[in-house]
């Protein structure tokens, strides 16, 4: 390892910026990147500092972590992961019917410019296998209706333990996720969605929208918790639209939003730039 990402947090107090970057100097390390965070309702401090030590020969990460543990981690009570950026997570993607996302996702991830691996697709209908083949990457029907959720989730965190995963990603999933498997990957599961709930709910959103006249139409990127849609926020977007636009219009604006919202909450995860404190984000440029 020659880089290394540090994500931290703790109660705010003197000091913590000049010790955590005087120890990474002692070690060698040379901080190419940092910015800092306070919310001051709570007095939380938040910081993201990415390190290279490629003056370092013998740089040995569960050394550095430990004893950056013993030393400021105790000094100020502080909550900090690391991370290799050299190691991409392993990310499942879950989907049902809509192929707007998952094709940017693919296509993005095949180009190189989403940091990820991806052991496979699972959906609970069959109808984007194709898409999964195009890309060469394994492909798992799991039907579920209510009486076989419980037994469909369990044959996916079967799934997802077996090829290890990291997080997921549902790229237009039509499924409640229930609270069994959001406890086994917490702040790990990033879902896409209009933004018009809780106006215009239900299976047709953009037709309702349409008809009441709407002149913004949004998407929302944020983590999955127990609380339907209600999870902290990772990425927003807009677009103004007005009476010349046709429901198609609405449709297609809305899923551009939909992909491009997605995209770039999946890029600020992989590139361990997203905190999640009280429900809500912090953001790192």
């Amino acid at each position: 390892m020659k880089n290394l990402n540090m994500v931290m947090h703790c109660p705010d107090q003197k000091g913590i910026i000049a010790n955590v970057t005087n120890f990474i100097h002692e070690n060698k390390g040379n901080i190419i990147y940092i910015d800092q965070y306070v919310d001051r309702v709570h007095a939380i401090f938040f910081m993201r500092i990415e390190v290279d030590f490629k003056g370092h020969l013998s740089f040995s990460l569960d050394q550095f972590r430990g004893d950056f543990n013993k030393s400021v981690g105790t000094r100020f009570a502080l909550n900090c992961d690391f991370f290799d950026p050299k190691i991409p997570p392993k990310m499942a993607v879950f989907v049902s019917k809509h192929d707007h996302c998952i094709y940017d996702v693919l296509s993005q991830h095949h180009a190189g410019k989403l940091a990820v691996k991806i052991p496979f697709i699972v959906s609970n209908h069959p109808d984007l296998k194709h898409i999964a083949q195009r890309f060469e990457i394994p492909f798992y029907h799991i039907p579920v209706t209510a009486a076989t959720k419980k037994e469909a989730e369990r044959e996916q965190l079967k799934l997802l333990e077996a090829y290890q995963i990291d997080f997921i990603v549902l790229a237009r999933y039509m499924q409640i996720i229930s609270p069994e498997l959001i406890a086994h990957f917490p702040n790990k599961i990033i879902n896409i969605h209009h933004s018009f709930l809780p106006a215009f709910p239900g299976a047709k959103p953009y037709h309702s929208a349409y008809d009441r006249g709407v002149k913004i139409i949004g998407a929302t990127s944020h983590y999955v918790t127990e609380e339907l849609d209600a999870g902290p926020i990772i990425e927003q977007d807009i677009a103004r639209v007005s009476h010349l636009h046709q429901l198609q219009d609405f449709i297609e604006i809305g899923q551009d939003l939909e992909r491009l919202v997605l995209l770039r909450a999946l890029k600020q995860h992989t590139q361990r730039k997203v905190m999640v404190y009280n429900n809500k984000t912090i953001v790192f440029i």
